[in-house]
């Protein structure tokens, strides 16, 4: 869909790797100018120099997430520079942590609200403001199926994504005045460095064979949803959660 986002600008969080990195190529393939941000700098740099390779403008953050003085600042510097930013993708996280209530502690606890509530928030009140000013804009949340089914070894992260669907469906009511939409994916396994170092690959290998498909999520597969969900051809979409995990979950309305 080449040309789809021409003239767009496009901020995902957390796009130095993983599925953050294939949602920021695959908006630039897209035509979209991006900003890429991770709080490691080497992937972030990497991260970049693909986007420069599509023939995009790209500006770089390395600051954390939660540094909410940080990313506003960013987001200044990202309408100052690039003109404007059009779409915001809150893809930033850190796994589950893959354990019962006996062994969560409350730095562990606060670290996951922080990164995946607290990040999305304010990097998002950062943004809103030059969308309302522009009476148009696209927010994507990136949640987990862990929010709608719920994980016997991952219950803070559970908690935590499940407050992102709340964001997306109030925000979606909030914002729509400015015609600005929100809208959430729900991955469900997906094939990522992420899962990898934290699981290992044997391991993860064992839950991708529960899957009806089979196997698991590409990330270049989630990042197509993505890319929709910010384009004009999803205008009319709004507060709606789009959870791509192969059959694992299939809920009713």
């Amino acid at each position: 869909m080449a040309g789809q986002l021409d003239g767009k600008v496009a901020f995902v969080t957390g796009s130095g790797r993983g599925m953050g990195r294939a949602h920021a190529l695959e908006m630039a393939a897209r035509g979209a100018d991006i900003m890429i941000h991770d709080v490691k700098k080497a992937e972030a740099d990497e991260a970049a120099d693909a986007v420069r390779k599509l023939g995009r403008k790209v500006l770089v953050s390395y600051a954390d997430v939660t540094d909410i003085d940080a990313m506003a600042k960013y987001a200044a510097e990202g309408e100052k520079k690039l003109g404007r930013i059009d779409i915001l993708v809150n893809n930033a996280g850190i796994a589950a942590e893959r354990a019962g209530i006996d062994e969560v502690t409350p730095e562990w606890f606060q670290r996951m609200f922080d990164i995946h509530v607290k990040g999305t928030f304010f990097t998002t009140k950062a943004v809103v403001p030059g969308m309302k000013a522009r009476k148009q804009g696209k927010i994507l949340l990136v949640s987990s199926m862990w929010a709608m089914t719920g994980n016997a070894y991952g219950a803070t992260y559970s908690a935590a994504k499940g407050a992102i669907l709340a964001l997306t469906k109030s925000w979606a009511k909030e914002f729509a005045p400015w015609n600005i939409c929100v809208n959430a994916v729900a991955p469900g396994s997906v094939y990522s460095q992420m899962v990898i170092e934290r699981d290992g690959l044997e391991a993860a290998q064992k839950r991708w064979n529960l899957i009806p498909l089979k196997r698991p999520a590409q990330v270049e597969e989630i990042a197509y949803s993505v890319a929709f969900l910010c384009s004009p051809e999803s205008d009319f979409i709004t507060g709606q959660v789009l959870s791509q995990n192969g059959g694992m979950a299939i809920v009713g309305i």
